[in-house]
């Protein structure tokens, strides 16, 4: 079995809508600063990139799910551009007060993932920027890093115990990078500058390499 990174989106790969509203364009998908840079670290480590969101503007009817894959295929496509790769992409367009499985903070995402790519979850990592993306990965038995938003980071923190903090996608990816090198040095070869600072799928399964 192989380790993944998990990542949310909206607020880790891309800046958020303001409160209340939703991404449902491209013309209005923002990478966020350092987001390239930290997948090429993860796709240059040999390691998989697998994005668990919650979309309920699909059940809003703000878009359709077609709408929201054609997204996430450009998505792709610009990170590819980039030099870097996300493997697949996982969603649950639900309502919150629809019971399904598959709407963070429940696992079922992460469970679909790690049934279609052999991803061992122990052993792989979930990045998001609020509590419940931990509480997500927490459930699914991930390791997880939380992203701190700039109101954060003077305040106590987040309210769930991630087993790191960043303040970037940058930072998280070098911590967790960094992490892995001490306990294996052997066995990897890491390409990242380690001098930084410290259900349904959109995509076709294939195969990845692992941590």
């Amino acid at each position: 079995m192989i380790s993944a990174v998990f990542l949310d989106r909206d607020g880790v790969i891309n800046a958020k809508a303001p409160e209340g509203d939703y991404v449902v364009r491209w013309e209005d998908f923002h990478i966020l600063p350092g987001v390239l840079e930290g997948l090429r670290l993860l796709t240059d480590s040999g390691v998989p990139v697998i994005v668990v969101t919650n979309q309920r503007c699909v059940a809003k009817g703000l878009l359709t799910t077609a709408e929201l894959e054609g997204m996430h295929q450009r998505m792709r496509e610009f990170v590819t551009q980039g030099g870097a790769k996300i493997d697949a992409v996982y969603y649950c367009p639900h309502e919150m007060r629809e019971c399904c499985g598959c709407r963070k903070p429940a696992p079922g995402m992460f469970v679909d993932a790690a049934r279609d790519y052999g991803i061992d979850l122990p052993t792989s990592w979930m990045i998001g920027d609020s509590d419940i993306d931990v509480e997500a990965g927490k459930n699914a038995g991930c390791k997880t890093a939380r992203l701190l938003t700039k109101s954060e980071s003077g305040a106590a923190g987040p309210k769930t115990e991630p087993d790191i903090v960043a303040f970037s996608l940058l930072d998280a990816v070098n911590q967790i990078l960094r992490v892995k090198v001490e306990a294996y040095p052997r066995e990897y070869t890491i390409k990242a500058n380690l001098e930084q600072p410290v259900s349904m799928v959109s995509g076709q399964p294939k195969k990845p390499g692992g941590l």
